[in-house]
């Protein structure tokens, strides 16, 4: 087991971590160090009950994070799994302006006549009309597909073209229904990190294109949602909207860019998403990944590729990927 704690910045984060062959259990994070914690430390009776009661509750977290004693264990000797235990998953496609520009570009009719640079400048148009006057585009996530980057991305046989997403997901606090901007991150408890794994040959219908895009088929196979190992605290986190990201595959940047191009930022996907379903303690909104997907580059997930995505002062995530094995 080589939990570790690089890129996290934060004085503490939460996790859920295994100590040899145990369940896992809540635990917080303080430097290289982890502390299993419950309902007494928590001051409620599981984690997204005290989601439900943040910012005002990290403060309880401070003070056991300064303990000297002997429930502390090496950050090393435990195996980190998903931080969370979400009810729902909710997540925001073509949010980042490059890579709807750069989808645009790739994914061109062979038919089309008009040259790249024709092409993204008409992309670069669309998007700026969207975002003066569109409104954010949701989908929704199946919670088991929220995984640990201890366990292997399986790669389902029934496609070859499974792609990574690297996105900053919002941990929610409180209760959010129908809030509007202003108030929005009031209900924001903490951030982690997500690789919305995608097989691009079933996101959209060929035998009824009229019905657009399937987002169960193309995202939601086991496994398809590694999410954290961390889950660090609103108030460590001080500009969300211009935090960088960064995905290699096998030590070869892919994704590399900045939530400041966001389309729709934080206050705006929040009070978005809340309008027509509460958001609950403990969910993820899911805020879309930036330029740089295997679309693009030309180049899909295989048997063996090592994905590290790490977004600034939230730590990074390892997530391995193996095919699945034939039933044949």
């Amino acid at each position: 087991m080589t939990s570790s704690s690089d890129g996290l910045t934060a004085p503490f984060a939460l996790v859920r971590f295994r100590a040899g062959d145990a369940e896992p259990v809540l635990g917080l994070v303080a430097g290289e160090r982890v502390r299993p914690i419950g309902p007494e430390e928590l001051g409620a009776p599981d984690l997204n009950a005290f989601l439900a009661q943040a910012p005002g509750s990290w403060n309880r977290l401070a003070a056991v994070a300064e303990r000297d004693d002997d429930a502390w264990l090496p950050l090393a000797d435990v195996a980190l799994t998903a931080p969370v235990t979400p009810r729902q998953v909710l997540q925001t496609g073509a949010n980042y302006r490059t890579h709807v520009i750069d989808l645009v570009a790739a994914g061109r009719a062979k038919n089309d006549p008009r040259p790249i640079e024709e092409l993204r400048e008409w992309a670069a148009d669309m998007m700026d009309r969207r975002a003066r006057e569109g409104t954010p585009y949701f989908f929704i996530g199946l919670p088991a597909a929220v995984v640990g980057d201890d366990v292997d991305l399986v790669l389902p046989s029934y496609s070859d073209q499974h792609d990574w997403e690297l996105e900053l997901a919002v941990v929610v606090g409180s209760e959010a229904f129908r809030v509007d901007r202003e108030h929005a991150m009031e209900h924001v408890a903490g951030y982690t990190i997500v690789n919305d794994v995608t097989t691009r040959d079933l996101v959209f219908r060929e035998d009824m294109k009229e019905i657009g895009t399937d987002w169960y088929r193309g995202k939601n196979a086991p496994g398809f949602l590694p999410t954290g190992p961390f889950l660090v605290p609103a108030p460590f986190v001080a500009t969300p909207g211009d935090l960088r990201l960064e995905l290699t595959l096998n030590g070869e940047t892919m994704q590399d860019a900045t939530t400041s191009d966001l389309l729709f930022d934080l206050p705006a996907l929040i009070a978005g998403a809340s309008q027509n379903m509460p958001l609950l303690p403990g969910d993820l909104l899911l805020t879309g990944s930036p330029a740089g997907n295997g679309i693009v580059h030309g180049r899909m997930l295989r048997d063996g590729d090592v994905m590290v995505g790490a977004i600034e002062g939230l730590g990074a995530q390892t997530v391995r990927a193996v095919a699945e094995e034939s039933t044949r």
